[in-house]
């Protein structure tokens, strides 16, 4: 039953049953996404391809501000929540132990006082590069924050401070005026980009250069992995999403289960894509979802396995690992009095000691008869990376194009704002 694609160093393996899957609805879900990147109704397909050009442009600009301020640029401040700030944490830590030489990136997201105490605490004006990011302009959350920044640092836009603020947000949208007026440092995001489905446009791609990743590496992943699967060499993807939605019923809810800390950020930026892309009313009025959780291994094994392996059968696991941590760290080799039994760990690398739990707790959930699938990285590098979070985007695509609704909107997140508008007016 197993099945095994590899593509830039990356392995997929499938280890559910494609019995009774329709391969005409995976070929309608495909050519749903075809019209949708050629109509160019959905932008994120072609963000890699698009944001290269920004690159250079931002790179030129932060230069220049750097030089400026004697390359005084220490930590990198990022004003914005959900799909303004997840995917950018979720690269930030997944390649952070690769380099040496990036600058801190502290989350402004939460409007949560203790939080937000602690993080004014880590942040210096005169050191920091400020990113305001808001899609629809009006995020309470994020444009609170912005005000309570301005008051702390004591900040003047119509001065020298001014430089150190990039705004990206829509094109004419609230804080786009607000930009303008003050003639502050604005990049855009596609009108045809959702914010979750936005990380490698400006939202990502502004930050992250700035901290000094290798961006375009990023976007050389991404742009690879959708150019293969539009290329019909990607079609594991409609495979799972067929699963999935074939599924759902009897399966509704989805795991993400990833093997080291490295994952868990990049589970809630999936935890955000999946939810509230598949969460909605379909054409016939039915409410539909897939509900996603992520977890962290070897951690959760003592936490939430227990509830897969014995409480219903209700979850697919999608387990994700790393074969080559490139860290030599290892279990001596040394025996402890009444703790023998743990011996046959000993002289083992801890890289070994995760990876064999993650096939262990793998082979566990089979003998159970649990649905299945393996996600495999070779090593963490950007191109890896970029590819990652495309094989994700491309998988909720497809996964909403079979459930027949619209995976790019979220009015029942409107809802709230509204009524929390209407809540302080009176």
């Amino acid at each position: 039953m197993q099945r095994r694609y590899n593509t830039q160093q990356i392995c997929f393996e499938q280890e559910f049953s494609l019995d009774g899957l329709d391969e005409a609805l995976q070929q309608q879900a495909f050519e749903v996404m075809q019209e949708e990147r050629q109509s160019g109704r959905i932008g994120y397909y072609d963000l890699p391809r698009n944001s290269a050009q920004m690159v250079y442009d931002a790179a030129s600009r932060l230069h220049k501000l750097e030089s400026k301020f004697s390359k005084s640029i220490q930590t990198i401040v990022v004003i914005g929540i959900g799909g303004s700030s997840l995917g950018i944490k979720a690269i930030d830590t997944l390649l952070h132990p690769a380099l040496r030489e990036q600058k801190e990136i502290v989350y402004l997201e939460n409007s949560d006082p203790v939080e937000l105490s602690y993080a004014l605490e880590r942040i210096h004006k005169g050191r920091s590069l400020f990113f305001l990011i808001s899609k629809s302009g009006g995020t309470i959350e994020t444009i609170s924050i912005f005000k309570m920044m301005l008051t702390h640092f004591n900040i003047h836009l119509d001065g020298a401070d001014k430089e150190r603020f990039f705004i990206i947000t829509d094109e004419g949208s609230i804080l786009s005026q607000f930009a303008k007026q003050y003639g502050l440092n604005e990049f855009n995001i596609p009108e045809n980009v959702g914010g979750r489905f936005s990380v490698l446009s400006a939202v990502g791609v502004l930050p992250l250069l700035a901290a000094g990743f290798n961006v375009p590496k990023i976007l050389d992943g991404a742009s690879s992995m959708i150019e293969r699967f539009f290329a019909g060499q990607e079609m594991h993807v409609l495979q799972k999403a067929a699963f999935m939605t074939t599924h759902k019923e009897h399966y509704p809810i989805n795991v993400l289960f990833g093997y080291s800390n490295l994952f868990e950020q990049l589970g809630k930026w999936f935890v955000q894509l999946w939810a509230e892309s598949l969460g909605k009313v379909d054409a016939q009025g039915n409410r539909v979802g897939l509900t996603p959780i992520g977890l962290t291994g070897a951690v959760d094994q003592h936490s939430f396995l227990q509830l897969i392996i014995e409480g219903p059968r209700n979850k697919t696991v999608t387990f994700m690992k790393i074969d080559n941590f490139e860290n030599g760290l290892m279990i001596p080799d040394i025996s402890l009095k009444f703790l023998e039994k743990t011996n046959f760990a000993n002289s083992l690398p801890f890289n070994t000691l995760i990876n064999a739990q993650c096939d262990a707790t793998k082979e566990s959930l089979l003998q159970c008869d649990v649905p299945v699938d393996t996600i495999t990285l070779a090593r963490i590098d950007e191109e890896t990376v970029g590819a990652i979070l495309a094989y994700f985007e491309l998988l909720t695509s497809a996964a909403g194009a079979m459930m027949h609704i619209n995976t790019y909107d979220q009015p029942g997140v409107e809802l709230g704002k509204v009524i929390l508008q209407k809540r302080f007016a009176k």
